[in-house]
Parts: structure tokens; C-alpha cells; sequence
């Protein structure tokens, strides 16, 4: 027989929920958590993220995101490589792999390196989650706390949230519009003394500069000469537009045994793949293999081998071909606009390839200050403020041109024009 509650009596507590009346509540008397560690605490988050998350409404026309065209992506081509692997080798695809990566995969992307000046073994690659992954990995077994790490400046700010949560001392090098200055990098290794050198160094990223073949001979014989070791990362360098393609810096002599090349699917297949190689020396390779076994134990199986299917059954340099020709007529858009765009006396460069111009408003525009009231006209840019290690240039601003039509470019322009008309 159920017990019942009369009137006036209080209902019986649910199971586990049985307190005292006057008892004091646990949690009032509880000791406060331990803190959280002083790296996740000095480490702010990405101002490039937050300012997408504002972005997102439909209307907005952004040049803030480093993002590929969604709709240049092959999506027929990905998804027969899933189907094929899902049907032919179904319990290979979904069970547990190496944490080097899948051997096909691995293949192809040594045959692609080799084919463009780098001799490389599949052995010599580790499969990442993104190339994001290659640097943390690399962080993580080279790096000590108050290590120091040379950039350039600017530089990518994804590598300086890596480097802080390492515990690094980060050190920019001087740079120009042809990227980083060997002279200056010479200097900064005999008064710094640094372990790593990180450099993007081929349409970089914020700048889509392109570091020169004769520079990347210079800090090759700075990095052999002073026993520096050289992250070289590499997720833009498919998408040239014109130009000379300039070798790699893991592919000259002087650099060779110290160089680790970080590349990525994102930028040429699609970046939901989450897919990217580290290319190593084979004392870091393994030391980089063992700390991902403690990430995350090996890359998405089904993800590496539809991968490699697909880099055997399509034609990625075709598709490549497809996005380099649509990137290029919407660069020059962007380039096209600019003058009408932005205030008398601003500077910007014209890329050869990647997917960013690199602008500079003249003295008195603060682009950090000035992107609400472009969010506002409903267009956005990134300021180029966070993208520096030392002092930042208020005046500088990102502008990606790869997700969004000449025509939609242009009207982009136009409302980012009405912004500086308004100050």
C-alpha cells in the first residue's frame, strides 16, 4: 500500500533527495575547485572566431574568415570515395588504425610533395587532424616552458594561442612586403637564442606575402649556421594564381635536417575533414607520434581512407585548376574595389595566390575600432591587431576573398566604403 500525504504534511522526499530540515547545503560548505592551469588562463581566445560567430546572419558580407567556398567543394567526388571505402572495406575503414596515419594516404602525399621538388618516403609523414594538430604536436616535443619561438611579424594567430599554451617566450621578426627579413632573423637568433623558428612562408597568413627563393636560402643558412629548427607551414601553397611556384623550404640543403613541413586538406578538398600531414625529421617525426598517441591515438579511419580514395580515383589537380580560376577572378575583385573602398592613402598588396590581402588604413583609422559600425553596414573584415607578437599596426585589416562572388564582393566593397564615408 502507497503512503499517502494528509493535508497539512509534507510529501515524502524522492529517493536521494532526503535532507534534514536546519542541515546545512553541502555545497554552501564545499572547498572552492583547484584553479585552472595558468596557461588556459594567460591564453585568450581567437578574435578571429569571435568576430564569425557575429558574422553568421545571411545579410552580412564578410571578409573576415579564412574560409574555402563551400560551394566549389567536390562533394560528388568526396562522397563516391566514402561509399567505395564503406562498401569495399567496411571493417577496415571503422576500426582502430596507426597513429602514423593510413598507409595510401601517406602515399599520396609523398607522391604530390615529390612531384613538386621534395623527395618524400611515406614514412617520413604523420597524419594530423589538421595541420592545427601538426603544430601543437610539434609544440609539445620540442618546446619547453620559456623556450623561445621567433615569428614573423605578423603572423598567424592560431600558432600564437599554440605557442602560449606551451609556455613559450614568443619573439617577432621584422617583415616587409616580402615577408620575413633574414638580416633581422640573424640578428634575433644571436640575441635570443631561440629553439624554433615558425613561419608561413608561402601566401601567409594574414598577409598573403610569399617569402622569395633567395630570402628562404638566407634563413635556411641562418637555421644551419646557429642550429635553429624551422616549422614551415604550408596549407595555402596549391592556391598560386600567377607567378613562380618557390620550393620549399624543407627542400634546400641547409635546412633540410631541421625543417618540419605542416600541410592540410582544408584549403584543397574540404576543411570538415579535419585532415592534415607533418612532414619530419624521423627523431621529432616519433616524438611527434608518440604525443598524439596521448591526443587522440590516430586520426577518423574512414575519414583517412576515403581520403586516399579519393586522391587515387579524382583528379585533385583538376579540382585545384576549378578553384585557383575562381579564387583569381575574385581576388581581382577585391583588388578591383579597394581604391574606391578605402580612404585615401591606405596601402594593400596583390597576392600571388592564397586567399588574403593585406591592407593598411592611413594614420588616425583605428580598424579595430571601426569594425562595429562595419558590422553594423552589415560587411566585416579582421583587424590586423591580434595577428602580432610585438606592437600591433592599428591600422592594418585582413580581407579574405574566397567566399563570396565578384558581384557580391562588390557590394561588400560598397558598404565597407559608406563605413569610412560616416567617420
Amino acid at each position: 500500500m502507497t503512503p499517502s500525504t494528509t493535508a497539512g504534511s509534507a510529501p515524502a522526499p524522492a529517493p536521494g533527495a532526503a535532507r534534514t530540515a536546519g542541515a546545512p547545503d553541502a555545497a554552501s560548505n564545499a572547498a572552492p575547485a583547484p584553479p585552472l592551469a595558468s596557461r588556459a588562463a594567460s591564453v585568450g581566445s581567437s578574435p578571429v572566431r569571435e568576430i564569425l560567430a557575429l558574422t553568421e546572419r545571411p545579410e552580412v558580407i564578410s571578409f573576415a574568415g579564412g574560409l574555402p567556398a563551400p560551394e566549389l567543394f567536390d562533394a560528388e567526388g568526396i562522397r563516391a570515395a566514402y561509399d567505395q571505402v564503406l562498401t569495399e572495406e567496411p571493417r577496415r575503414a571503422l576500426q582502430y588504425s596507426t597513429t602514423e596515419g593510413d598507409p595510401a594516404l601517406r602515399a599520396a602525399v609523398a607522391a604530390r610533395l615529390g612531384a613538386r621538388g621534395l623527395p618524400t618516403s611515406p614514412d617520413d609523414l604523420l597524419v594530423t587532424t589538421g595541420s592545427q594538430q601538426g603544430l601543437t604536436l610539434l609544440a609539445t616535443a620540442l618546446l619547453e616552458p620559456g623556450d623561445t619561438v621567433l615569428v614573423e611579424d605578423p603572423t598567424y594567430l592560431a600558432a600564437l594561442q599554440c605557442f602560449g599554451f606551451a609556455g613559450a617566450r614568443v619573439v617577432p621578426v621584422r617583415s616587409d612586403e616580402n615577408g620575413l627579413d633574414p638580416a633581422a632573423l640573424a640578428d634575433a637568433v644571436v640575441r635570443e637564442r631561440p629553439k624554433l623558428l615558425y613561419t608561413v612562408p608561402t601566401f601567409q597568413n594574414p598577409t598573403g606575402r610569399t617569402l622569395p627563393a633567395a630570402r628562404r636560402q638566407a634563413v635556411a643558412a641562418v637555421a644551419a649556421r646557429h642550429g635553429l629548427w624551422i616549422a614551415e607551414d604550408d596549407p595555402y601553397g596549391e592556391l598560386r594564381y600567377e607567378g613562380e611556384r618557390v620550393p620549399h623550404l624543407a627542400s634546400l640543403e641547409a635546412a633540410a635536417d631541421r625543417t618540419v613541413l605542416l600541410g592540410s586538406f582544408s584549403k584543397v578538398m574540404a576543411p570538415g575533414l579535419r585532415l592534415g600531414w607533418l612532414r619530419a625529421p624521423a627523431a621529432l617525426r616519433r616524438a611527434c607520434v608518440v604525443a598524439k598517441q596521448s591526443f587522440d591515438l590516430h586520426c577518423s579511419t574512414v575519414d583517412q581512407a576515403a581520403t586516399a580514395r579519393y586522391l587515387a580515383d579524382a583528379d585533385l589537380d583538376a579540382h585545384l585548376e576549378r578553384l585557383c580560376v575562381a579564387y583569381r577572378l575574385r581576388r581581382d575583385a577585391l583588388l578591383d574595389g579597394l581604391p574606391a573602398a578605402l580612404p585615401e592613402g591606405s596601402e594593400w598588396n596583390r597576392p600571388e595566390g592564397g586567399m588574403f590581402v593585406w591592407a593598411r588604413l592611413p594614420a588616425g583609422h583605428d580598424a579595430t575600432e571601426l569594425l562595429r559600425a562595419a558590422v553594423a553596414r552589415d560587411v566585416a573584415y579582421v583587424p590586423g591587431a591580434p595577428f602580432f607578437a610585438g606592437p600591433p599596426d592599428p591600422g592594418a585589416l585582413r580581407l579574405s576573398f574566397t567566399t563570396h562572388t565578384p558581384e557580391e564582393i562588390a557590394e561588400g566593397l560598397r558598404r565597407l566604403a559608406g563605413v569610412f564615408e560616416a567617420r
